[in-house]
């Protein structure tokens, strides 16, 4: 495997991922499940971090970062606070409650998904993928980069 059969790859589980993820009544948004996603990796790694920052780090438009974070706000994953270091600015972190709707997201199994990837329905080779991707992500965490 060489760095672009990688990112490819990468690509293809991120869609694979967002298809796992349940949708209904989450009504319409402007942010994709992708930027929501990026963002609260972005905040898992960097809590109490402002919009700005989490753009400039991830490379998103403001706009989007600012989307996301109000969507999340809304469904209980994140929640925003006053800076006291600047009263003009608000710091953003990952909810301490997990709300139902975190808790549906976070239970949903790929299984599905994973069977219209590999264009199969044989029960056995659906678990045995997800049984691989368990260990891949049991060992890429997203500390892996920071090593």
């Amino acid at each position: 495997m060489n760095g672009i059969e990688l990112f490819l790859l990468g690509r293809t589980l991120m869609k694979i991922g967002e298809e796992a993820m349940p949708t209904e009544g989450i009504g319409q948004h402007s942010t994709s499940i992708r930027t929501v996603l990026i963002v609260v990796s972005d905040i898992r790694e960097h809590p109490d971090t402002s919009v700005g920052e989490v753009a400039a780090r991830t490379g998103l438009p403001q706009s989007a970062v600012s989307g996301a974070v109000a969507r999340l706000k809304t469904v209980g994953a994140l929640e925003t606070m006053t800076d006291p270091r600047d009263r003009r600015r608000s710091l953003i972190r990952e909810s301490p409650q997990v709300s139902d709707r975190v808790s549906e997201v976070r239970a949903a199994p790929v299984d599905d998904a994973v069977a219209a990837a590999l264009d199969t329905d044989d029960r056995q080779d659906i678990a045995e993928t997800v049984a691989m991707l368990e260990e891949l992500a049991r060992r890429l965490t997203p500390r892996t980069l920071n090593r």
